[in-house]
């Protein structure tokens, strides 16, 4: 009998683990506190194995530890339904929410840089982001997050949470699969289908008092992903704001 630790996870990866038919599968990023592993499909998807000191993305199965632990990333596969790394199998014992909420605060038209770090924020404004031609940043910047799909990402998902379709930009989604990392790429499905990280959820659902406090923490996750994601959002409410006023 293997070893086993149990996990949580969002619904939709457990069933979409369920689903996965046994394979071995490629390790595509190893670190002290996340693994992840590209899953066997045409779609450049993946799964992370995540210590709960890494930013909890939504594609990733999340253990109770701060670090991976002994799973070092040598090889890994899925059995009847079950991620297994390094022989250690990974059950999901509990389902954890990863949904953006609605946003209970107005449209908000301000500068989307606000209280965002200057380096960071002269690297967002030379994307050049336009609302209507998403495509143009995606895949720019450095990282297995390129800062342009983690805008992307930002956009998608405030659009989710204010329930406004985005069929201009979806189609971006499709493309991903080809012109960015497969982590990002995955990371965008997800944003396309309203899942995000907690401090994203928590930003969204912050009044306005309680608003400054949250956008410094989601600015702060990884080097620049927080930041990207929160310009995401609020471009996409200024956005939305204007279109409202015209």
């Amino acid at each position: 009998m293997s070893a086993e630790l149990p996990v949580s996870a969002p619904a939709r990866l457990r069933s979409l683990l369920a689903g996965t038919a046994d394979n071995a599968l490629k390790i595509v990023h190893r670190g002290p506190h996340a693994v992840y592993v590209a899953l066997p499909s045409a779609d450049n998807r993946c799964v992370g194995v995540l210590g709960s000191a890494a930013t909890a993305v939504p594609c990733g199965l999340r253990l109770a530890t701060p670090t991976v632990g002994p799973l070092t990333g040598e090889r890994a596969e899925v059995r009847a339904g079950v991620l297994h790394v390094d022989g250690v199998a990974l059950p999901v014992r509990r389902v954890v929410d990863a949904t953006v909420p609605a946003m209970p605060r107005v449209l908000d038209g301000g500068d989307p840089l606000r209280g965002i770090d200057a380096t960071v924020a002269g690297e967002l404004t030379a994307l050049r982001l336009d609302p209507q031609h998403l495509d143009r940043v995606l895949g720019h910047g450095g990282g297995l997050t390129p800062l342009g799909d983690d805008v992307i990402c930002g956009w998608l998902a405030q659009h989710r949470s204010l329930g406004v379709a985005t069929p201009w930009a979806d189609d971006v989604v499709r493309i991903a699969r080809t012109r960015t990392t497969t982590l990002s790429a995955t990371l965008l499905e997800c944003a396309f289908h309203g899942e995000v990280i907690p401090e994203f959820a928590a930003w969204v659902a912050a009044h306005e008092t309680d608003e400054p406090a949250r956008a410094a923490e989601l600015a702060s996750v990884g080097h620049s992903s927080g930041a990207g994601l929160l310009y995401g959002a609020r471009a996409a409410l200024l956005h939305l704001s204007r279109k409202a006023a015209a």
